[in-house]
């Protein structure tokens, strides 16, 4: 079973195509992402581009994917060492990365910067790696 950490964009993706996430697959997230994903949708309908109804709903998909969260002391100490090394402006980013190092085998990174970034100290792979 491959472990793969997943970026917001990347959450965000699986959000709006409604997409399952295959069984050979564990998926590993820093528990910020939730709160990442709330707001995004409710970004989108301040925005008109989603209706409130349809951004919850979207929102109870989301939560009922078997994603394992993670955000312990370590992976905080270990995402502000990483923001350091790398001079990231936020450790918010850097806790996907400090994630990916601990337990993951890859970050799965739709986020072109953070993958850039990323790239440097982990594996990085693209939306597809999920199929």
């Amino acid at each position: 079973m491959a472990r793969y950490v997943i970026d917001l964009a990347c959450a965000v993706k699986i959000v709006d195509a409604g997409f399952q996430i295959a069984s050979k697959h564990e998926i590993l997230a820093p528990t910020l992402l939730r709160s990442q994903v709330l707001d995004h949708l409710y970004l989108r309908t301040l925005s008109g581009e989603l209706t409130e109804a349809d951004a919850l709903s979207m929102h109870a998909h989301f939560g009922k994917l078997k994603f394992r969260y993670l955000g312990d002391a370590v992976l905080r100490r270990r995402a502000w060492t990483i923001a350091r090394q790398l001079g990231m402006p936020s450790t918010f980013e850097a806790e996907y990365i400090a994630l990916t190092q601990l337990q993951g085998e890859a970050l799965v990174a739709e986020d072109k910067r953070l993958a850039s970034v990323a790239n440097k100290v982990v594996s990085v792979k693209s939306f597809e790696a999920l199929d």
